[in-house]
């Protein structure tokens, strides 16, 4: 087995047990944690052998299909998975609906966004449908949209800190992986702004429900590096 595939296999097993109902919820956010860390070290091994020529990697792009209800805030937790992994995203909207998200980015790290945002989707969909809202049908979705920002930002920071651990581990005061995912960003930006750079920044939305502070915790606690991909996305927030 290729080494790359015994990472995953690894990740996998890992959060077979932190899903176990059995373990406690600290043993659960250490096995997600563990997870983060070899998810992110998998996106650097793949970086370095990009650019030692022993891997073909290639900048490209993906189309993410995203579905109402809160299609906005679906399109908001992939640029919160993109981002920090250097991967920039475009959503394709008319008026309040957004139908897709373009990505741009290195094949591998595309690859790992599509398996992350089908898993957090997932445990948003599941997470939310425990958590309390308002009592009317305005106020539940005002509730919900806030609640998807808080997770989608609590999720934004953590693979940030577990890349930025990643990163560091693997230099050991070196800075050559630093160095390589800078360039393979510009490259990135390159692509994006070749196709897009004559876009307008969308405005900051502003939320009135009260889920922030619930969905921040949850994302915090979610899962993220599930690999195991159904064919059904969101559950609860499907409907």
């Amino acid at each position: 087995m290729p080494e790359e595939d015994a990472l995953l296999a690894r990740v996998r097993k890992l959060l077979a047990k932190a899903e176990d109902p059995a373990v406690t919820e600290a043993e659960a956010e250490a096995y997600n944690t563990k997870a983060a860390e070899l998810i992110a070290r998998y996106g650097i091994d793949q970086a370095m052998l990009a650019a030692r020529a022993e891997f073909a990697d290639e900048v490209t792009s993906m189309r993410i299909d995203v579905e109402n209800p809160y299609s906005r805030d679906k399109a908001q937790l992939v640029t919160c998975i993109a981002e920090p992994l250097r991967c920039r995203t475009v959503l394709a909207r008319a008026s309040q609906r957004v139908h897709w998200v373009t990505v741009f980015g290195f094949r591998s790290d595309l690859l790992r966004i599509e398996l992350l945002f089908t898993s957090l989707l997932l445990q948003a969909g599941t997470q939310l449908g425990r958590a309390s809202g308002g009592g009317t049908a305005q106020s539940v979705a005002a509730y919900r949209r806030s609640w998807l920002q808080g997770f989608a930002l609590a999720v934004f920071h953590r693979l940030k800190g577990a890349e930025e651990k990643a990163v560091a581990e693997h230099d050991g005061g070196s800075g050559s992986a630093e160095l390589v995912l800078r360039d393979r960003k510009a490259v990135v930006e390159a692509a994006y702004q070749e196709e897009f750079g004559a876009l307008r920044m969308a405005r900051r939305r502003r939320l009135t429900g009260s889920g922030f502070s619930d969905g921040r915790a949850a994302g915090e606690r979610a899962d993220l590096g599930t690999t195991g991909v159904t064919g059904k996305r969101g559950g609860l927030l499907n409907r």
